[in-house]
């Protein structure tokens, strides 16, 4: 008997999907050996932020396995918003199966909808995978303009 194929539908999330977004949040961080304040403060900032039109959040699958965030700026280079996405996670168990896929392409088909002129995606240099992956989904690590290689700054205050 061939099993069902798995569910790879995406789902734009709301405040009441906070506790998933944050449960996915949490998973990858603690995958990945970064600090995570914990599922009941991202909940609670999800259930907040969700309800404003900056921000958004994706779940993929049924039940969610993956997940996208999202979040919205003005630019004076732009007419439209900058998005950030600031998050791009699929459980492992789920990985390979078009789940990020899915995720960016609905992502963008939301972009272009709403008028956003440019979406940016930070990188850790390591993660080639993560590379690949947004190359092959059109996104450059390069400056159009020039071919130089770009870098991302921050500073934690």
């Amino acid at each position: 008997m061939v099993g069902r194929p798995p569910d790879q539908s995406v789902r734009r999330a709301g405040p009441a999907d906070a506790d998933v977004v944050a449960r996915l949040l949490h998973d990858f961080n603690t995958e990945f050996d970064t600090a995570s304040p914990g599922t009941a403060v991202l909940s609670a900032r999800l259930r907040s932020l969700l309800a404003e039109p900056g921000t958004r959040a994706y779940l993929a699958g049924d039940p969610a396995a993956g997940v996208a965030l999202v979040t919205l700026r003005s630019n004076v280079w732009y007419d439209g918003p900058v998005a950030l996405l600031d998050e791009l996670y699929v459980e492992p168990e789920r990985r390979g199966q078009a789940l990020g896929t899915a995720l960016i392409q609905r992502m963008l088909e939301d972009a272009r909808d709403d008028g956003v002129s440019a979406i940016e995606i930070n990188v850790d240099a390591p993660d080639v995978d993560a590379q690949r992956f947004y190359e092959r989904h059109g996104f450059s690590g390069v400056d159009p303009d020039t071919g130089d290689r770009a870098f991302y700054y921050s500073l934690e205050l």
